[in-house]
């Protein structure tokens, strides 16, 4: 650990779900780019999955960053051999041996990193016991949360002060920079419920051991949340703990194949799925598509799917459909010739789909969106109005960030939170959906959104590089890893 020339070693570790695992993997591989050393921590079917993007940086980047590869102890718990991901999780019974599985990897990861002998090791927040490790071995553990500043102070408020009553009452959430107004109903469950069930135990977990963490590292950048970087770090950290924001780490993804071969699609068509968007999209006016995708692990109900259906087609807007259905249909839920009505309008992909390949074309001018983190940044960076559809996580919260704080947003009407797998959720109509697209993407509001939206992209390429926000933090950490390794092991 004291010799002065190598380079700082980082591990990463992902919780085992794509919105996760994607932002993760491209932070490793952004600061490999910064000469750091990266080993990425992945289960085997997993580690497929990004395998080709991490050989392409070795060989054709010549960059120093590796994956790891450890077993998910699946048969162990009593979960099929391809479950190493949450979206794979369809019940609660699954969701706890799911659980279970992951605690049993404390052991073998000590073992790695004893072996490794990393000066750092960056772990989701959802991975509590990563802390023990990390002082079991006096290595630094950074804590990594999937959401950015402004999502996790509104959180922070919400279990101090829980300011809800009834489920219609609507209230203000106390201590924030902006006056942001909720109902219990958009609140995660694991803060409004009084008993304790399996989420709330592991937010409870994760955040004890993140206060006893070195720090917390996050997937966003000051521009776009300025207030909201001030008020965690003055209101929210505790004891010794720092903060920095490396973001979006999706930036690095510069070239065409980059973009293109991001993640491996688990259907292996990839490069039909690809051609076959950007083919279609080469045929249509600029921003005259909306995109519409609501992440891997949203469950829509096929009554949802058919109102979803409806509305886009009464938009009398272009669009581009990334939907996930039952794999056991036999007939996609839609109504009747939707398809061949929609065939020079719509194009409907069930499955994979370049997200960033899509979003950043100039075709494409709207984005309906889940809300989920990633794809609130992708949306950003790729300067494109969203129509805000919050299911679950800290959905609610990062509509609000979009809508009433940035003002790039359209609200499509969702007012209940529900875990992903609950289907049972108030209806959108067909009407709400399509007016929502037409205003993110038609009139002077859309166009004030997509000025608006345009300058949060500049300012977040600008964030990434050399003399931006975001490659500061990234420098800054790695110098403080770099001179002062000695003195962390004396952190614990």
């Amino acid at each position: 650990m004291g010799e002065k020339c190598r380079p700082v070693h980082i591990y990463f570790f992902p919780l085992m779900a794509p919105g996760h695992m994607i932002p993760l993997v491209d932070m490793a591989r952004q600061f490999s780019r910064h000469k750091a050393k990266t080993t990425i921590l992945l289960t085997n079917l997993n580690a497929t999955q990004f395998s080709s993007s991490i050989e392409r940086d070795k060989n054709h980047h010549g960059l120093d960053i590796n994956i790891r590869q450890i077993k998910f102890p699946t048969t162990q718990v009593g979960l099929p051999e391809n479950c190493q991901s949450l979206s794979s999780i369809t019940t609660s019974d699954m969701s706890l041996k799911f659980d279970k599985a992951l605690s049993l990897l404390q052991e073998p990861v000590h073992q790695l990193l004893k072996q490794d002998k990393p000066d750092c090791i960056v772990t989701d927040f959802f991975i509590p016991w990563a802390t023990q490790v990390a002082e079991k071995l006096r290595i630094p553990r950074l804590v990594f949360h999937g959401a950015g500043f402004f999502p996790l102070c509104v959180y922070h408020s919400l279990i101090k002060y829980k300011p809800f009553e009834s489920d219609s009452e609507v209230f203000t959430v106390p201590e924030l920079p902006h006056v942001i107004k909720m109902s219990k109903r958009q609140v995660p469950d694991f803060i409004t419920r009084e008993s304790q069930n399996l989420g709330s135990k592991i937010f409870a977990d994760a955040t004890k051991a993140e206060e006893t963490s070195y720090g917390v590292i996050f997937n966003s950048f000051k521009e776009l949340e300025p207030d909201y970087v001030e008020h965690y770090r003055s209101k929210i950290l505790i004891g010794r703990r720092k903060v920095w924001h490396v973001g979006p780490v999706s930036l690095c993804n510069k070239e065409t194949e980059d973009k293109a071969h991001r993640v491996k699609s688990p259907t292996n068509t990839m490069a039909a799925e690809a051609e076959e968007c950007l083919n279609w999209l080469n045929t249509q006016e600029p921003n005259s598509v909306v995109y519409v995708s609501f992440g891997t692990l949203s469950s829509i109900s096929n009554t949802q799917l058919r109102e979803i259906a409806i509305g886009l087609e009464s938009s009398e807007q272009k669009f581009i459909w990334a939907v996930k259905y039952d794999e056991h249909n036999e007939v996609f839920p839609l109504p009747e010739e939707f398809e061949e009505r929609i065939k020079d309008k719509g194009l409907v992909i069930n499955g994979w789909v370049p997200q960033l390949m899509i979003l950043e074309h100039e075709s494409v001018g709207g984005f309906l969106t889940h809300c989920g983190w990633n794809s609130l940044l992708e949306g950003i960076t790729a300067a494109v109005p969203m129509v805000t559809w919050p299911i679950s996580s800290e959905q609610f919260e990062n509509e609000k960030f979009l809508t009433e704080i940035l003002k790039i947003g359209v609200g499509i009407g969702a007012q209940e939170w529900r875990e992903r797998t609950d289907v049972n959720r108030v209806l959108i109509g067909s009407a709400k959906i399509a007016k929502a697209v037409r205003n993110a993407m038609i009139g002077e509001e859309a166009m004030e959104m997509r000025k608006r939206v345009s300058c949060l992209r500049d300012e977040a390429k600008k964030a990434v590089e050399v003399g931006g926000s975001s490659y500061g933090d990234i420098e800054s950490l790695l110098e403080e890893l770099r001179l002062n390794c000695n003195n962390l092991f004396n952190y614990y």
